[in-house]
């Protein structure tokens, strides 16, 4: 699905859920206002929030904000595709991404603390999104997720961010752990 197409529906899950009631009244913060512009316009619901099917096709799941791939969505192996200029695959929910680097599953960025951000501090958040690595020094983060162009956000644009991201409801999803390219073609020839 086009990006353009799911962003308007986002806009609206994002202006009237994503905040609860006491951060949405006037005294959320200015870094927490500036972090939800921030998120909104930088698309990170698109692909961290699940698509479900609605009366109108695929929209958002805005009972699953920020969440992140459905744990309980288990993936079959990804189709393999033919030669040629096609090179990754997404599933239905646009939360599993299939390609030359395996198969990765978006994260959940809410502020649950077993299974989202909600034990990171904001300078893991920092150093993650600086060095395009898990917690600042792991895991590479993996595609779609757009590193090369979020590492250039500013340590107060991505402070904001972290408070918005701290501020929504906490949603507990345990998204499963990226699979290498060779697990993901030993698990399509099961």
């Amino acid at each position: 699905m086009s990006a353009h197409l799911v962003r308007p529906a986002l806009a609206v899950v994002l202006a009237g859920l994503a905040l609860t009631p006491a951060v949405r009244a006037a005294e959320a913060s200015p870094a927490v206002k500036r972090g939800e512009y921030l998120v909104a316009t930088g698309a990170c619901g698109d692909c961290h929030t699940p698509m479900k099917m609605g009366a109108n096709g695929p929209e958002p799941d805005a009972s699953r904000l920020l969440s992140g791939h459905p744990e309980g969505l288990v993936m079959p192996p990804a189709p393999k595709l033919p030669a040629g200029p096609w090179l990754v695959v997404s599933s239905a929910t646009n939360t599993a991404w299939a390609g030359p680097w395996g198969v990765s599953f978006t994260a959940n960025l809410t502020p649950d603390g077993d299974t989202g951000l909600g034990r990171w501090t904001a300078k893991q958040f920092i150093d993650t999104m600086h060095s395009g690595r898990h917690l600042g020094v792991g895991r590479p983060i993996l595609p779609p997720m757009p590193i090369p162009a979020y590492r250039h956000f500013n340590d107060d644009d991505l402070a904001a961010i972290f408070a918005y991201l701290q501020s929504i409801p906490p949603v507990r999803n345990r998204v499963p752990q990226p699979l290498a390219p060779a697990r993901a073609a030993s698990a399509a020839k099961k």
